[in-house]
């Protein structure tokens, strides 16, 4: 059987296009170096990853194999957390108090920035919050990347913040464009400054070479904790405001 970018199947062979059960969405990346499996927290998907159309039969023969471990993570993934008053949140590693207020003001952080007060209610409420830490993101991570493009002397990029599915970040050499994922603000510092790191090195080295990991190790020096904090709790962050 040929199977296709984007496609999505049943985990289960024997289910059919039309099977009950985890679901394999299927993508090819040309810079994979590997077959590989990994899980989206946020879609409650498994993404099956191949250098190359032709080969994603494999990797789906692949992930068949590794069904047990697929299911137990897919069943363990964070349960979603909606940005509503009461809720408590992270904001660079630290706690903060979702609270409410008459009207419909914008978000602001108080408290020394233990709290975030917003006006309006309901889905209204949560735009105004997310709409805060994503100027907030923007402020940490056009600084951090800033940092790092004067410590390489490269020239300044065109930031963007989006909330993307999985990907915590993306980098455009030929046109000097990063985008990052605007909830990885609630990491950790050291954490954002290695995802600022991760994408400004990209600049020097479009690949996952030996080379380019030595530039990321320029920049912040030991970057293994900080890739395994966002494997391990990355899922928790994209289930916020869900």
């Amino acid at each position: 059987m040929a199977y296709r970018n984007g496609q999505r199947l049943p985990l289960d062979a024997a289910g059919g296009d039309s099977g009950s059960g985890p679901i394999l969405r299927l993508s090819v990346n040309p810079r994979a170096r590997r077959l590989s499996v990994r899980i989206d927290a946020r879609a409650g998907e498994a993404v099956v990853i191949a250098p190359t159309e032709r080969g994603l039969t494999q990797a789906v023969a692949f992930a068949r194999t590794k069904a047990v471990w697929i299911g137990e993570r897919l069943a363990v993934r964070p349960k979603s957390r909606p940005l509503e008053p009461g809720q408590v949140i992270s904001l660079r590693g630290r706690p903060v108090r979702l609270e409410a207020v008459p009207g419909a003001g914008a978000a602001r952080l108080v408290e020394e920035g233990t709290v975030i007060r917003s006006g309006g209610e309901g889905e209204a409420y949560a735009r105004r919050v997310e709409n805060l830490l994503k100027r907030e993101a923007r402020q940490t991570l056009v600084e951090r990347t800033d940092h790092h493009l004067r410590t390489l002397g490269q020239r300044s990029v065109q930031v963007s913040i989006a909330d993307t599915r999985s990907r915590w970040g993306s980098c455009s050499p030929h046109n000097r464009t990063i985008r990052y994922s605007w909830r990885v603000v609630m990491a950790p510092p050291p954490v954002i400054d290695y995802l600022a790191a991760h994408e400004v090195a990209h600049l020097v080295h479009a690949d996952h070479s030996p080379a380019y990991w030595s530039v990321v190790e320029r920049l912040v020096g030991d970057h293994k904790p900080w890739r395994k904090w966002l494997r391990d709790h990355g899922g928790a962050l994209h289930a916020v405001g869900r």
